[in-house]
């Protein structure tokens, strides 16, 4: 997918040195954007391999608001694994701290929870938040069926009130949805990208996500859009990164997304959907920055 080498290649070239909360150290360039017709196939990239199982369960995660990374866990999921709420473990970079950190299940009010219970008071991960707070995932299903035309369908993951009890908080922290020409587009905003590790899941979840609503108003499928502000590449992850530029992204063809037993956006289980025809060059390997 070249719209995303091109965010890697002009990163390299022209990013800028720049100190971070982890202490690793990046290149990073203020203000880019990713585009994507899905006419042209699901954006799962092929000059790396994408584990698209643990895309679609964290996914399905947010979209039922759980904040338990047990659930992950279960399902063979361990991309949560080290992190948790400031409310059970103040986050550090020591190793004792890493340790409690990677015990505790609790990642506090995090994406799902405020994408269905924004402005909800949060407690912990077991508590029942039934009613509390605004579904802003429900709300835009509502507005998608009702008013398409609406340029109002946002749902916001940022919420100042709670910044302090996830971590970190927020890197993609709204998403917007429009209908144009029958079309069913989603924009989403990311204040942070992690371009080796997190952009192409974020890349996957969204065009997911979008693909999810469009079967769940009969839209079809349109654009995906990223704006990313601090868009940077971690130093450890250059030589990775330096490597996946010499694969020809038009070695493999991107594949297709198909749910073919589609009920409900809110019923969804992550095994329902299938990635067809994915080949891809094999994985690449990078250090998460905690």
């Amino acid at each position: 997918m070249r719209a995303y080498l091109d965010i890697v290649k002009k990163i390299l070239e022209k990013g800028q040195k720049k100190t971070d909360r982890t202490g690793t150290g990046t290149l990073s360039i203020p203000g880019m954007l990713f585009e994507h017709e899905m006419a042209d196939g699901f954006p799962l990239l092929t000059t790396k391999k994408i584990p698209y199982r643990l895309v679609a369960s964290e996914l399905e995660f947010f979209i039922k608001g759980i904040t338990d990374k047990q659930w992950l866990i279960e399902r063979n999921n361990h991309i949560w694994d080290e992190w948790c709420t400031p409310l059970k473990v103040p986050y550090a970079h020591d190793e004792e701290t890493k340790k409690k950190m990677l015990a505790e299940r609790d990642l506090g009010p995090l994406y799902g929870w405020q994408w269905r219970h924004f402005g909800a008071h949060y407690t912990t991960y077991d508590a029942d938040y039934s009613g509390q707070g605004v579904d802003q995932l429900k709300l835009l299903v509502e507005k998608l069926k009702k008013t398409p035309d609406s340029r109002q369908m946002l749902v916001l993951a940022w919420n100042p009130m709670d910044i302090d009890k996830v971590v970190p908080p927020f890197c993609h922290y709204g998403f917007q949805v429009t209908v144009v020409n029958n079309k069913l587009n989603l924009l989403w905003s990311q204040r942070s990208i992690d371009v080796a590790l997190g952009l192409p899941f974020n890349i996957a979840s969204y065009a997911t996500l979008l693909h999810l609503l469009a079967l769940e108003t009969g839209y079809q499928e349109g654009k995906l859009v990223g704006f990313l502000a601090d868009t940077h590449i971690y130093l450890n992850h250059i030589e990775g990164l330096r490597e996946q530029l010499t694969r020809d992204p038009n070695t493999f063809p991107l594949s297709h997304i198909a749910t073919p037993h589609f009920t409900s956006i809110f019923d969804w289980k992550y095994e329902d959907t299938q990635i067809v025809g994915y080949e891809s060059y094999p994985r690449l390997s990078f250090p998460i920055a905690v």
